[in-house]
């Protein structure tokens, strides 16, 4: 029996100016470094004709709808990735094509309150590939909500970032433990198998 190939899509998370940028309130150290293999994965998945996600964060200014542990970074009118703001854009040389779908998101998981498994199982996609920002939350949490929903899932290593490579590593460590395949950019068409 021949095994059926991936229908792949492409999760960009959270590569927005204020975590990516180093002005931004939610800065993550490593996120500059992985634009280059992000804009690199980003072309490879276009190229292939897979279905692209630009996963972003956006909040009502006050907090209301971020974390409970977040709310305060919007004291005294500050925050974080607001709509319309410079922090919430994604930084350019990942900023979505015509026809790539962007999904706003309030907590960690680009699951958790979004449209996104609908859309992807719409779609007939098996498999994502995930990239963006940062390792512990984010990266992490979507994930694993997307194994718990029986996709297949690669978190492609030097596309994604943590404050420091040691939590990267940790946070590589514990994913495969828990079978995701992570591997870095070179090594994503023999995950998926060609």
């Amino acid at each position: 029996m021949t095994a059926t190939a991936p229908r792949p899509a492409l999760l960009i998370i959270d590569m927005q100016e204020d975590f990516v940028l180093p002005r931004g309130p939610l800065f993550v150290a490593g996120a500059p470094a992985t634009v280059p293999a992000l804009r690199r994965l980003l072309d490879l998945g276009r190229a292939r004709g897979w279905a692209v996600f630009h996963v972003v964060r956006e909040h009502a200014p006050g907090g209301a709808d971020a974390e409970i542990t977040r709310r305060g970074l919007f004291a005294d009118g500050g925050g974080f990735c607001l709509p319309g703001s410079p922090g919430a854009r994604i930084v350019e040389p990942l900023r979505p094509l015509p026809g790539e779908e962007r999904v706003v998101k309030k907590r960690f998981s680009a699951f958790f309150g979004t449209g996104l498994h609908a859309r992807l199982t719409a779609l007939g996609v098996d498999t994502v590939v995930i990239g963006g920002t940062q390792y512990p939350n984010c990266i992490r949490a979507t994930a694993t909500d997307a194994l718990a929903l029986d996709y297949r899932v690669v978190v492609v290593t030097d596309c994604c970032s943590a404050a420091s490579d040691a939590v990267a590593q940790a946070n590589v460590a514990d994913m495969r433990a828990m079978g995701l395949t992570c591997v870095p950019l070179a090594g994503l068409p023999a995950a998926l198998g060609g």
